[in-house]
């Protein structure tokens, strides 16, 4: 009697774990003592890799890869002038063999090696990056991330309108409002139907389209002339957007998948159709010998649960560019073949500094580390997050940041004349409908509450008409996301920031607050220089514009926005395959991957 009990609650158990993953069996969900892999299946025979990445992509044209499919297969089949280390982020030699810049880091030579070749046995030249280079210039915003060519000369800032922003980065399983397909956090929505040709796409002619900051000195020697000086243009030319086509990339308009589409990368398209794309290492790439695999199978997948069901049962090899639910993440989180990595993408709350008491930044200060984002996360996203206390997920970690710090808010509040929140008006907080973000929302204004007395009105819109409310201006605080395709600094800081420009050219002084436009004293989030014999200096309201070149210090220094936190990005990778480095961009090292064919799984494996 006790064993049918146990038997029948076992049974019940099962249900409700089988209900909540909908594609886990109960053997699936329960890790065995010895078992390391969700999947111990043994390799494939052959240098081939098996890699579901998402949907069919729809098109491989390098000015329209925004994200997975499509950025995985172009990073693969072109070449640009550099790549990223997989695991540094930082760049290395591609078709370019070397590269030098001006004392003033806005004039970048790069040197082509004279052994690139496109896959029809012609040389890649400089002038073929400076006609792919032009067509980007022509197709616009209508290009995957126009906003990165923003500083170099030919492409201006104000012709393009802001980043397109994904409206959630970790929603809950549990979310029951309707959702927009950009409501769930996927740094690879799949991209819109491609029109029929590029006549379609291109812009009305460009302002000071005569000037264009690409130059072919001669077959080998390409410069690149920046408006802003830029450190990192290395990283930013990595990209896929950056990467040249053959000709003038006509093909792509006609048929946008076609495996006969010249190429210059490491492979090339050998079959596209319903089932999927398969490339193979290319005869004419001049770094044959270093490249592992032989043949890589892009396998469509429409669900997670799909593809975690063929890679159970060794049919692929890896899994990227999947929504798995929070259930799922913490029962996948044991096993080995299992990775996190945090995500090159920013949730925050942009300020409107137009509105006083928030012209005073010791204000914005006290808000942003008056929020413990280690609880929030932990509470209200599942632990799907890593908490953001900077600006950008990469690059070197900056001095300032903006840590949860109750004591030190309270008195920056005290400070700018709101002793525990007395005469602080009420936070107007805007976000867009989604679940999840309503629970960060709660969750936020609970804190101010308890830490600063605060109150906060939280409304809700329509993510479409979030632009609406923001270019408006009727909000205190509104909810922002941004993915950021790029490692370089000030690309990054740019599509952040850019937008918010015009919003802080000048903000109205405070008549409640005469002290509200004085600089923070030394105690601060970051020890300024600005005092004199003891008296602080007073910020100037036109002093409140975006410098010319922001940098990270700048943007924690001013805290035009909360940063809140960074997404992460999930895959499983068969431990038999190797090379295959996660990282912030979600940018393997294709060249590198490769199949141990003498793997073995482990004897006490169970394989279910």
């Amino acid at each position: 009697m006790i064993a049918k009990r146990f038997t029948s609650l076992f049974c019940t158990h099962s249900l409700i774990a089988l209900a909540a993953l909908s594609f886990l069996s109960c053997t699936q969900i329960q890790k065995p003592v010895t078992q390391p892999f969700f999947a111990a299946t043994a390799p494939p025979d052959a240098q081939e890799f098996r890699w579901s990445n998402g949907n069919r992509p729809k098109s491989f044209d390098p000015a329209r890869a925004s994200a997975a499919p499509e950025a995985d297969i172009v990073r693969a089949i072109f070449e640009g002038l550099t790549e990223l280390d997989a695991r540094s982020l930082e760049p290395v030699p591609a078709v370019a063999e070397k590269w030098s810049v001006s004392d003033d880091n806005r004039v970048w030579t790069f040197s082509l090696r004279k052994d690139a070749r496109w896959s029809n046995g012609k040389r890649v030249t400089a002038h073929d990056f400076v006609a792919s280079w032009k067509r980007l210039q022509s197709l616009g915003e209508k290009t995957a991330h126009y906003e990165l060519l923003h500083n170099i000369v030919g492409f201006p800032l104000h012709d393009s309108p802001t980043p397109a922003e994904s409206t959630d980065f970790a929603q809950s399983a549990e979310s029951n409002l309707p959702a927009t397909p950009s409501d769930s956090f996927n740094p690879t929505v799949a991209q819109p139907d491609l029109p029929k040709s590029d006549t379609e796409l291109a812009d009305k002619p460009k302002k000071d389209s005569s000037k264009f900051g690409v130059d072919a000195v001669n077959d080998v020697t390409l410069t690149v002339t920046l408006t802003l000086p830029d450190k990192d243009l290395p990283k930013l030319v990595a990209n896929p957007l950056f990467r040249p086509v053959y000709g003038d990339g006509a093909e792509f308009g006609k048929a946008p998948t076609d495996k006969n589409i010249v190429t210059n990368g490491a492979f090339t398209v050998i079959e596209s159709n319903s089932s999927g794309v398969v490339i193979e290492r290319s005869n004419t790439y001049w770094n044959k010998a270093a490249v592992k695999l032989e043949r890589i199978r892009f396998v469509p997948m429409e669900t997670a649960e799909a593809a975690l069901d063929a890679y159970k049962k060794g049919e692929i090899d890896a899994v990227t560019n999947a929504h798995f639910k929070p259930l799922a993440l913490k029962l996948l989180e044991p096993y080995d073949d299992f990775r996190r990595t945090k995500h090159s993408a920013l949730n925050f709350y942009e300020f409107n500094t137009d509105n006083p008491p928030f012209s005073d930044r010791r204000v914005r200060e006290a808000l942003a580390i008056a929020i413990d984002r280690e609880r929030l996360i932990e509470t209200e996203l599942d632990g799907t997050a890593q908490p953001a206390t900077d600006f950008l997920p990469h690059g070197e970690k900056s001095t300032m940041t903006v840590s949860f710090d109750a004591k030190k808010a309270s008195g920056l509040l005290e400070k700018a004349g709101y002793p525990n929140g007395l005469g602080f008006p009420q936070v107007q907080l805007v976000i867009n409908r989604n679940n999840t973000q309503q629970r960060v929302a709660n969750a936020v204004a609970k804190m101010w509450k308890q830490h600063l007395n605060l109150s906060t009105k939280i409304v809700t819109v329509e993510t479409s008409e979030i632009e609406t409310v923001r270019n408006s201006g009727n909000f205190d605080l509104i909810r922002r996301g941004v993915v950021l395709p790029t490692t370089d600094e000030v690309a990054s800081l740019t599509a952040i920031f850019r937008s918010l420009e015009k919003k802080q050219q000048a903000s109205p002084t405070d008549s409640k607050n005469p002290a509200a436009n004085k600089t923070p004293e030394q105690d601060s989030l970051q020890a300024t220089n600005q005092t004199d014999a003891g008296n602080e200096a007073v910020i100037k309201k036109d002093e409140i514009a975006l410098p010319e070149l922001m940098t990270r210090e700048d943007a924690l220094f001013d805290l035009l926005a909360i940063p809140l936190y960074f997404p992460e990005s999930y895959a499983l990778i068969k431990p038999y395959v190797y090379g295959f480095d996660t990282n912030a961009l979600d940018a393997p090292s294709i060249k590198h991957i490769g199949i141990n064919n003498n793997w073995q799984p482990p004897k006490n494996a169970d394989q279910n």
